[in-house]
């Protein structure tokens, strides 16, 4: 037996699920107009169980065969089960229903787009853009295709055209921030939020990303205006305020970093980031204790958080307690084993507990990771020099130098352990290169063998460097 249902107001329609469930119970068949099936299929997709919704469409297809809206809620839920096949054949039929649907070739567009066919699905886009009235979100569509094929500039213009269309698409203005970063074009990023805001001055998205662009280019006192504004208009931006404190540390304002990212906290649930960057705060404040207990929160909240860890050792190496600083190191070296800052920190803990051998093995990995650390060089050398391994020292400072011919510091320190070797010449050599690249840095020199003071030779170049 059938029963007719047709639903005209909101309170009918959300008693057609209801009704539809029932049917289900009794397996019966009842008749639902149209839009009565379209609230059932919607209710099942909002609830996320595309199974169920896809049974609803096949139901409402069987009753109405030539409404396209079916066929093509069919192929949408057919693209969200991985079922491209189908999707296409469904997509078909809504085409020759009704072949100026814009949505047809947007879904199209979707499945190329997620088979990396993009030239095929900027195609049926370019469709859909000529019979769809609103067209913000499929210029947006054809922006991320561009993205996937690495043209950022392509991806710039219809983002830029999507937001014509649509000013209030936050996704637009993000992404556009993401295209820019790529081209490291920070300067055209700021010109074009500062026109956008000009339009649009309550757009928190426009002043927080033209926040993030003058952060880059280390503007940071002007990054912090544009984050002001954009906690202005929205109050509870919690990662305006993170960014704020980031670019309140660039300026060494550590108190006032402290405070604003502890404002995060009012209106999202406090993270392993934000408390690591506190800590970081407390460590520059020399304030170790609330340093290692912000660390210690980090590490509690996100066990993977190598940067907190690594906090940790910060914090005990200053009270002087290397040997536990260690324990940390190595836990944040577990993470990240190609960080040179962690093994830095190791190498100069093993020396000041005298594990000399383990020192040198972690400089070696310092230098392998950042060979332009001319401190890491420095100090490395300066160890082997102790140990009386001096020709291993000049070696390495040759390899510094190799590495970073630039740092005048290393010239003077070759020429140091060259004197110390008995090489007076190639000492002489590394003297003159030393003054030619900056010769007021040559209280180096005696800083590290102050016998040199006397030696009548250096001073004599020197001074003929030096007026």
């Amino acid at each position: 037996m059938e029963e007719e249902f047709f639903f005209e107001s909101n309170e009918d329609a959300q008693r057609s699920v209801e009704r539809y469930e029932e049917m289900l119970r009794n397996q019966d068949q009842y008749f639902f107009d149209a839009g009565a099936f379209e609230y059932i299929v919607d209710f099942y997709i909002e609830k996320n169980d595309p199974v169920k919704a896809l049974q609803v469409v096949d139901f409402a297809i069987s009753q109405h065969p030539y409404a396209t809206v079916f066929l093509i809620k069919q192929a949408h839920l057919y693209i969200l089960t991985n079922n491209n096949e189908k999707a296409f054949i469904a997509l078909q039929k809504a085409e020759l229903l009704e072949p100026s649907e814009p949505d047809i070739y947007l879904l199209r567009g979707n499945i190329f787009q997620n088979t990396e066919r993009f030239d095929e699905a900027l195609e049926n886009y370019e469709k859909a853009l000529g019979l769809a009235e609103s067209t913000d979100e499929i210029l947006l569509q054809m922006a991320y295709v561009y993205q996937s094929m690495s043209d950022y500039e392509s991806a710039i213009t219809y983002i830029k055209l999507s937001l014509e269309q649509n000013m209030e698409n936050q996704d637009g203005l993000y992404e556009l921030a993401f295209c820019y970063d790529v081209l490291d074009k920070q300067e055209e990023s700021i010109k074009f939020y500062q026109q956008y805001i000009d339009t649009d001055p309550y757009s928190y998205a426009a002043w927080y990303n033209l926040g993030n662009s003058f952060h880059k280019l280390n503007l940071f006192e002007k990054a912090i205006d544009a984050y002001d504004y954009a906690i202005l208009i929205k109050e509870d931006f919690s990662s305006a305020y993170f960014n704020k404190g980031n670019a309140l540390v660039q300026l060494d304002k550590y108190d006032e970093a402290i405070e604003v990212y502890k404002h995060t906290f009012e209106y999202e649930q406090p993270n392993a980031d934000t408390y690591c960057a506190i800590g970081e705060c407390y460590e520059k404040l020399e304030k170790m204790d609330e340093a290692r207990s912000y660390y210690k929160k980090s590490v509690k909240m996100d066990p993977k958080m190598a940067d907190a860890w690594f906090g940790i050792g910060v914090t005990l190496n200053h009270e002087e307690r290397y040997f536990e600083s260690l324990h940390f190191y190595k836990k944040a070296i577990d993470l990240e084993d190609e960080n040179p800052d962690f093994w830095f920190a190791m190498a100069d803990a093993y020396y000041k507990l005298g594990q000399i051998e383990e020192s040198i093995v972690a400089y070696e990995k310092v230098l392998e990771f950042n060979p332009v650390d001319v401190e890491a060089w420095l100090d490395f050398s300066t160890v082997l020099y102790e140990q009386g391994k001096i020709l291993e020292a000049s070696e390495t400072m040759a390899e510094a130098i190799k590495n970073n011919p630039e740092a005048a510091e290393l010239y003077y320190r070759m020429v140091a352990y060259l004197f110390a070797m008995g090489n007076y010449n190639d000492a002489l050599g590394y003297l003159e290169t030393a003054l030619t690249t900056d010769p007021d840095k040559h209280y180096i020199l005696f800083e590290y063998l102050p016998q040199l003071q006397d030696n009548s030779a250096i001073i004599n170049v020197i001074n003929r460097y030096i007026r």
